[in-house]
């Protein structure tokens, strides 16, 4: 992934194979080599389902989820009725 500014606000998306994009999302934030605790998760939504799955979003940055300068390793938890998986998503470079 392209480092983003820690001064910019984007969307970051998750793609997400198998979610209908229906569930409830959660994403987060921990540093490199750590699994998230049940305080990291942040509330999450959905964009562009298909049939593969669905991208899971969170909106990071100013007056949004604040991540300082460093690389942080995202993950996204999806609760379906009986499946709740937790998937490592990736690094995300914070300049």
């Amino acid at each position: 992934m392209e480092p983003i500014s820690s001064l910019s606000r984007p969307y970051l998306y998750i793609q997400v194979d198998g979610a209908a994009g229906t569930e409830d999302v959660e994403i987060a934030f921990t540093n490199v080599g750590a699994e998230p605790a049940e305080g990291d998760w942040l509330p999450a939504g959905w964009s562009n389902a298909t049939s593969e799955g669905a991208r899971a979003r969170i909106l990071i940055g100013p007056g949004a989820v604040a991540l300082p300068d460093g690389t942080y390793m995202a993950w996204v938890r999806v609760n379906g009725a009986v499946e709740r998986p937790v998937l490592p998503a990736g690094l995300v470079p914070i300049t």
